[in-house]
């Protein structure tokens, strides 16, 4: 579903990503992990459009998206969360939703303000989506949540209303930057269950960014480690936690040989 091929991302001598092949396929489950720096946040953001690579290939379904603008790659169905969480927090829990749906609406903005049949078939049917996706998360963003505003919501909620936004946008890969970051433990695990149901019951591919160990575990068909841009191991869980180049490059050289 997605691929990409000796990707490279360079600024100025600084080398992001280094000939990165990754390979998710449909249905798939994939965690990249690494430390900071390890080229993670990047590799979305190349993935999504937000940079050009500076050199290699990235396929959606086999077809070319590298150095197409964001918007173009969500509606060719990639849509993304953030590692710091990106709402529009004046706006009201449901209309968070909605607004990520409107791209793709026919009505255009004088049948709205005027109020025409289609107009209004079109709204109801753009809430009931957003309710729909919001009814996903059960009890934390639903019944009177809809109305309130983003910033009401805690941190953990936060981070739910931003995956049910990008559902919204009807995507057939869903990039996830550390869903359990700043959770408790309770959090993390119903977060780590939110994923295992997006495959599940939204039928989605899932590209995940984590450093949460228990997260990765327990979510992930394959891990892939990266460190300063280039993949270092691939593999299960296990084989990529213990492999002698992942614990140097979280604790420093010769950590794998005092293990």
């Amino acid at each position: 579903m997605l691929e990409l091929k000796k990707l490279s991302m360079q600024f100025g001598a600084l080398k992001s990503l280094s000939e990165l092949d990754l390979t998710v396929n449909k249905g798939e489950i994939v965690s990249v992990i690494g430390p900071n720096g390890a080229g993670k946040t990047t590799l979305f953001n190349v993935v999504t459009g937000i940079y050009t690579p500076t050199s290699g290939e990235v396929l959606l379904d086999g077809k070319s998206i590298a150095g197409k603008d964001p918007a173009d790659v969500n509606r060719l169905g990639i849509a993304r969360t953030f590692q710091n969480v990106r709402l529009f927090l004046n706006m009201s829990v449901i209309e968070n939703v909605m607004a990520a749906t409107y791209a793709n609406t026919k009505s255009n903005i004088f049948s709205s303000a005027l109020g025409l049949p289609g107009a209004r078939r079109e709204e109801k049917a753009v809430r009931e989506r957003a309710e729909e996706l919001l009814n996903f998360f059960g009890s934390r963003l639903t019944g009177y949540r809809w109305e309130q505003p983003a910033y009401s919501l805690s941190y953990a909620n936060r981070r739910r209303l931003e995956i049910a936004r990008a559902l919204a946008t009807n995507p057939k890969v869903l990039l996830l930057d550390e869903p359990a970051a700043g959770m408790n433990p309770k959090e993390t695990q119903e977060i780590t269950d939110v994923i295992g149901r997006l495959r599940a019951e939204k039928d989605l591919t899932i590209l995940v960014i984590e450093h949460d160990m228990h997260v990765v575990e327990g979510i992930s068909d394959r891990v892939i480690a990266l460190d300063h841009g280039v993949k270092i191991a691939e593999g299960n869980f296990d084989s990529v936690a213990t492999h002698p180049d992942v614990v140097e490059a979280y604790l420093g050289k010769g950590s794998a040989d005092r293990k």
